[in-house]
């Protein structure tokens, strides 16, 4: 059997989980079945870094109890579920539960961190059995706390996640109170040397002398905890006035307090639901970091139906004081997917309908702009190149004017001397052959930059329109490929870039007009892919899957008379960082010669996947039928894997005597 902790017990499909109390944290190791938990997804690079100066948005997710439909690590079928992609709006996200030891399912780690951003666990104590908790590791000797801290960072490690929100409500006794502190800077360092760039963030509830109030407001009562970790994540019913004193005690470390808005606005606050911008409006001209709590309001509260939309509404109502973050590292590749959908598409063809979640198959996300009435960019889940969905932007064309630009993805790295881009987009509408769709780059201002062979000066943060290449020169017959492969009405374009001395700046879409006219003219675009790709990469071959192997096998009768039910374990090797993820296909099972198409059975985002449910044929007597499996890897870049690269598993099976 399957461990309960690890497996769902009904499918066996592979689940996330907690830890409950003391006793199961300080028993937690590291386990085998563990390495579904496991993040395969390192934190993306990202500008400004974490450490800059700039006050930082803390969203703490808080839904329901936490661990519903997340819990499944390779998805579910659920039908609108919850989904966060404003990522380029914040800086840190923490995963809440009231449960000992939350570790933050590895979907939501996942999709966090393809997009820079780091995930935190929560360690919370409550209620009397919290007390009794914090007696048991906080009013002896330096030994205990020393155990808790060790195993809190050492569960960060192996799972990949980045730290903890540390949130005690209850009462202290004077023992375990005065150990608090050095509890919280053993944490710290520990959590510092285990998992780079690393954090621990305290939650204003307890006091230095033990008593249980929340304060609203960084102060000389809490000030002990602030000074022994990485921030403060302050109680939600705060006033200017708090907020002043804050900012005057924090000194140099004024954006370490991350000041709580709650977003149901419970209790008595200035603003949530949708005027939580008074509240940030505040925070930030005190020059405070902000921790969103609870911004699935939107989805529990306004219901599910409408989710995108009003998701959309919500942090666009937010994002003048969300300052956003740029991409410092290629390929970016994205086909904009949320990691959810109502079919799963590929190139461009509905590859299988039904509802589908998974938030580690989510894309990196780019800004959602919006300009009231003039520029819109949301979700179709409708139609899509690959994936779930499609990224809709729908604007208007000036009168006068012959186009716009649309930024999708801040830039700041330095540009590789050749660049390739490609794009495959699809015009909506009444007169999509009355607009042209390409991409547009820009550089930062430096007196060095230049395009190719130009050697005029660019103007200031000058706009490169890449040459559009209808077909690659053939060293590149792997993206050639690429350019000719619109279809089901996606337009597919390839372009290339040679750049000297130059900085990347914004990457746009540029929406242009064939006729100037005195009126303003409507569009919508569907984006299905944006890649940018630096070129000397494109020339490497593409590993190979090695040594797929399958484990943890489980037959069960029927659902007929002459079937099985198989589940198993499939592990194999390839090289880290090369892949976004795998399609795990089953080329179906036969008893006799003959051949099948195969069948997509689900995406595995590290080298492993568990197969639940396979119908296969029941071998009569002396006979022996066999499964063929198959693992495709996706690249990063997301060019083509020759089959012969792929990983191939035969398992034959026959009746025991």
């Amino acid at each position: 059997p399957a461990p309960a902790r690890h497996f769902d017990t009904r499918t066996t499909e592979p689940i996330s989980f907690f830890l409950s109390g003391l006793e199961e944290l300080l028993a937690w190791q590291p386990d085998g079945n563990d390495d579904f938990n496991v993040s395969a997804v390192p934190l993306a690079k990202r500008q400004p870094l974490l450490h800059s100066k700039r006050p930082r948005t803390l969203v703490c997710h808080d839904m329901r109890g936490g661990y519903l439909e997340d819990r499944f690590i390779q998805g579910s079928a659920t039908r609108n579920p919850y989904v966060f992609y404003h990522w380029r709006y914040i800086d840190i996200f923490v995963y809440f539960s009231h449960h000992t030891v939350t570790i933050p399912p590895v979907c939501w780690t996942n999709a966090a961190h393809r997009n820079g951003v780091p995930v935190l666990g929560t360690f919370i104590t409550e209620w009397t059995d919290g007390q009794k908790l914090c007696e048991a590791f906080l009013a002896g000797g330096e030994e205990a706390y020393h155990a808790v801290s060790k195993q809190l960072a050492r569960i960060a490690q192996h799972y990949r996640f980045d730290g903890w929100l540390v949130n005690i409500e209850n009462t202290l006794s004077a023992a375990a109170v005065a150990n608090l502190p050095h509890f919280l800077r053993h944490l710290t360092a520990q959590v510092h040397s285990a998992v780079p760039g690393g954090l621990v963030i305290w939650y204003d509830s307890v006091l230095q002398n033990g008593a249980l109030r929340w304060q609203n407001e960084l102060n000389e009562e809490n000030r002990v905890f602030f000074n022994a970790c990485d921030g403060l994540f302050t109680n939600y019913n705060w006033k200017e006035e708090h907020l002043e004193r804050t900012r005057g005690l924090a000194g140099p470390r004024h954006t370490d307090v991350y000041v709580g808005v709650d977003v149901f606005a419970r209790g008595d606050v200035i603003g949530g639901g949708f005027d939580t911008d008074k509240s940030l409006r505040l925070i930030r001209q005190h020059g405070l970091s902000a921790a969103i709590f609870a911004p699935g309001w939107v989805y529990e509260h306004l219901g599910e139906e409408n989710f995108l939309h009003n998701e959309n509404k919500f942090w666009g109502s937010l994002t003048e004081y969300l300052p956003t973050h740029s991409i410092c590292t290629l390929p970016l590749t994205t086909s904009f997917s949320l990691g959810m959908g109502t079919s799963r598409f590929l190139a461009g063809k509905e590859e299988e309908a039904g509802s589908w979640y998974d938030l580690s198959a989510q894309d990196i996300q780019p800004l959602y702009p919006e300009r009231e009435g003039r520029l819109s960019t949301s979700c179709c889940l409708q139609d899509a190149w690959c994936g779930g969905s499609s990224l809709r932007v729908q604007g208007t064309i000036p009168p006068g004017e012959e186009r716009v630009a649309i930024c999708l993805f801040s830039l700041q790295m330095p540009a590789p001397p050749k660049l390739f881009l490609t794009l495959l987009y699809k015009l909506e509408g009444p007169h999509p052959d009355k607009f042209t769709v390409a991409l547009e780059l820009t550089t930062w201002d430096s007196g060095t930059c230049h395009e190719g062979n130009v050697t005029s000066l660019p103007e200031p943060n000058s706009r490169h329109h890449p040459r559009f290449l209808p077909a690659p020169p053939p060293s590149l017959a792997k993206l050639l490929a690429a350019c000719d492969r619109g279809s089901h009405g996606w337009t597919s374009r390839c372009y290339e870039l040679d750049l000297q001395d130059c900085s990347l700046r914004d990457l746009s879409l540029l929406v242009s007009r064939h006729q100037p006219s005195p009126q303003e003219m409507s569009f919508t675009c569907l984006l299905g892919e944006v890649r940018v790709l630096d070129a000397a990469s494109m020339a490497a071959s593409p590993p190979q899957v090695q040594s797929l192997m399958a484990s943890q096998l489980w037959w069960q009768e029927g659902p007929e008379a002459e079937q099985l039910s198989l589940s198993l374990t499939l592990r194999w090797v390839f090289p880290p960082g090369r892949a976004s993820c795998f399609r795990v296909l089953s080329q179906g099972a036969r008893c006799r010669q003959g051949q099948t198409s195969p069948q997509l059975l689900g995406l595995a985002h590290a080298c492993l996947y568990r197969a639940v449910g396979l119908v296969v044929p029941r071998p009569v007597a002396g006979q022996s039928c066999q499964l063929e499996l198959l693992v495709e890897p996706v690249l990063r870049n997301e060019l083509p894997v020759d089959p012969n690269h792929w990983g191939r598993l035969v398992l034959v099976y026959s009746e025991p005597a």
